[in-house]
């Protein structure tokens, strides 16, 4: 049999934290205080979380002032919904941009720029007087809020070795504490002081409490560098594949699954006035939404260590499927927050479960480029989802139309990861002792 150990085994040299003699004192000289999976390192992720669910308001602010921005500027639904389009896009375009920021530079100094684009955009925001002023607004919210999902994940994974799956689906769950606390919020700021200064509220709040926790984060990181890839395992799954057709596909799947997931995000709150049961049951259901999405993110992660990415991104991109098919048959209040829970607690795994396979299938020197491709490929089937979504509703005059055309979006990623799947069992046979072509 031939000696696999050292493929299976591989254990990452530790960084080179080990200063001589001479300074007893630096911090590098404590690998257990500042190394992979240390007490400090789960320290930052707790702040990186928390980041990410402050900074991640942008993504669902809009979705709850939807209603009352179409009102005041007498626009149609489509029209409205162009703001979380444009916002997804500067998410996605930003976070390219805030990931090569932080290689050259670091986190911190990307972090400081999110801040102040969250800052200015919201005010801007709150200031607008015509529908074009509030979208362009929304794009710079977007390129604030970028900084805090791909590049916050991309430096989670540099602190974690044995846990890292885990660190990367718990800091990707920050825009789901957002999307849980930020929601209600946003609608009791509406209902006390309107939409205009709840958005300058949020700017002021982001760049207060964000401010405070990058200068913690900076503390608490001291003088760690970006771990080197040349020493990282080789890849775990062997698709046949290059890497620019795998990307290919994976952006693909992404697409459709976003285009899917987009619906209910982006158009509950309007879905649930429509139907008489007012705005604020919809922000409601949304909290609810993704509070389960928490869970199925962070269990994502401990499934993806069992069963692997490409099984696990099957496993939510079913169920999502699953649960949008409830929403073409069921619209009674009740039915409605089960179904959003339902909804939310399966497909809150699906996009980390993307990055997972990037570092599974490709070479570690080039995954933070791939991830970036693919979640931006994500970002655009959000934006493209929520926008065809509400252009579906003026079209139809009802919600119906649209959650099917999620349904058939989810259905071709399906198709995707299961092909992706087929290859990578067939590989895994021929790779086995004794097979004979």
């Amino acid at each position: 049999m031939p000696n696999i150990a050292p493929r299976c085994l591989t254990v990452w040299p530790a960084p080179t934290m080990v200063r001589p003699v001479h300074a007893p004192n630096h911090p590098e000289q404590r690998p257990d205080t500042f190394g992979p999976d240390s007490r400090q390192a789960w320290i930052r992720l707790v702040i990186a979380l928390l980041i990410g669910a402050i900074g991640g308001v942008g993504m669902w602010a809009i979705v709850v002032m939807i209603p009352a921005v179409q009102a005041e500027f007498a626009a149609t639904r489509g029209a409205v919904s162009l703001a979380f389009t444009l916002m997804m896009f500067g998410f996605g375009l930003g976070g390219v941009i805030a990931g090569k920021i932080t290689d050259r530079f670091g986190i911190v100094p990307a972090m400081a720029i999110s801040i102040a684009f969250l800052g200015v955009a919201n005010v801007l925001a709150g200031l607008s007087r015509e529908l074009w002023q509030f979208v362009a607004a929304y794009f710079l919210i977007g390129l604030g809020t970028s900084a805090t999902f791909a590049p916050l994940m991309a430096e989670a994974s540099h602190w974690f070795e044995r846990y890292r799956g885990l660190a990367v689906t718990i800091v990707a769950s920050g825009n789901y504490f957002a999307g849980t606390m930020w929601p209600p919020l946003v609608n009791w700021g509406m209902q006390e002081i309107g939409w205009r200064y709840t958005h300058i509220g949020i700017g002021l709040v982001c760049v207060g409490l964000m401010t405070v926790l990058v200068l913690v984060l900076r503390a608490q990181m001291g003088d760690d560098k970006v771990r080197n890839h040349a020493n990282a395992p080789p890849p775990r799954v062997d698709l046949r594949l290059s890497t620019n057709t795998l990307t290919v596909l994976l952006s693909i799947a992404s697409i459709s699954c976003c285009v899917a997931m987009a619906m209910p995000q982006v158009h509950i709150v309007a879905y649930c006035g429509d139907l008489g049961y007012g705005v604020a049951r919809g922000a409601e259901m949304l909290s609810l939404m993704m509070a389960c999405g928490i869970v199925s993110r962070i269990g994502s992660g401990f499934l993806a260590d069992k069963i692997g990415g490409i099984r696990t991104l099957l496993v939510g991109s079913l169920a999502q499927g699953f649960a949008l098919v409830f929403y073409l048959f069921f619209d009674s209040l009740t039915s409605l927050y089960l179904i959003s829970a339902m909804f939310g607690l399966f497909q809150g795994g699906i996009v980390p479960s993307y990055a997972i396979i990037v570092r599974e299938a490709m070479p570690a020197s080039e995954a933070a480029t791939r991830v970036g491709i693919v979640i931006f490929a994500s970002v655009f089937g959000m934006s493209f989802g929520g926008w065809v979504s509400g252009v579906i509703f003026d079209a139809t005059g009802s919600y119906a139309a649209a959650f099917a055309n999620g349904v058939a979006w989810n259905a071709l990623n399906i198709g995707i990861v299961l092909l992706l799947l087929i290859r990578s069992r067939m590989n895994s046979a021929k790779a086995e002792p004794g097979y004979a072509s």
